[in-house]
């Protein structure tokens, strides 16, 4: 039975890692996503993907369209990286976003693009966060598809399909990420990586440099 008071137990590892995306874990211990960077964390939520770099002193920026998970992100920064200002996170649309061309090293964004309207809004998000990547940069995201379950999802509108799990998703595929990634000029850091949840959804990890 593993003790959660172990020193590398459960308990330890939440209190140094959050409940950090393992997806987004696996680029930092990669490297391509560090603490010395500028990072937004782009539809924040309450910073589950960026606690663990705050804390090891990285310039962390959030945003997030609603104003209660920036309230509580802010909260979160104020005890994990007193000395990032409350500025830094902000309520924006990914497809609006308040800062300048290449502000950034690193954007994250985790389970928020299956939320768009239609294309036109996936692809103006899109390339709004790759605005703000500078040369060199990365751009991660998570998001869920129709890949290796595309008999089991129900086409509604413009790319979005019911799901076997109950729910209704913008849904991308392979060539349509890949289409996505020529239009920005950008490099697949890693194929393609999709997670089959049990034939009632799939969610696809895209990983893109810029430059």
């Amino acid at each position: 039975m593993t003790d959660s008071n172990h020193p590398c137990g459960p308990e330890e590892l939440l209190a140094t890692f959050g409940r950090i995306d393992i997806y987004v874990f696996d680029q930092l211990m990669r490297g391509r996503i560090t603490p010395q960077m500028k990072v937004l964390d782009a539809g924040c939520g309450t910073g589950r993907n960026s606690e663990y770099l705050m804390r090891c002193g990285a310039d962390v920026y959030g945003v997030d369209a609603y104003p209660e998970p920036i309230e509580r992100i802010k909260s979160l920064a104020a005890e994990a990286a007193p000395e990032l200002a409350a500025s830094n996170f902000t309520v924006a649309r990914l497809d609006d976003l308040p800062f300048a061309d290449g502000d950034f090293d690193a954007v994250i964004c985790s389970a928020v693009l299956h939320f768009a309207e239609g294309s036109a809004e996936f692809e103006s998000m899109v390339a709004e966060m790759w605005r703000v990547i500078a040369p060199g940069g990365v751009f991660f995201a998570r998001l869920a598809s129709t890949i290796g379950i595309e008999s089991r999802v129900t086409p509604l509108r413009d790319r979005w399909h019911s799901l076997p799990d109950g729910t209704d998703r913008f849904l991308v595929d392979e060539d349509y990420l890949l289409k996505v990634g020529a239009v920005l000029e950008g490099t697949l850091l890693d194929p393609l990586k999709t997670t089959n949840v049990q034939n009632m959804r799939a969610m696809t990890t895209w990983v893109l440099k810029k430059g």
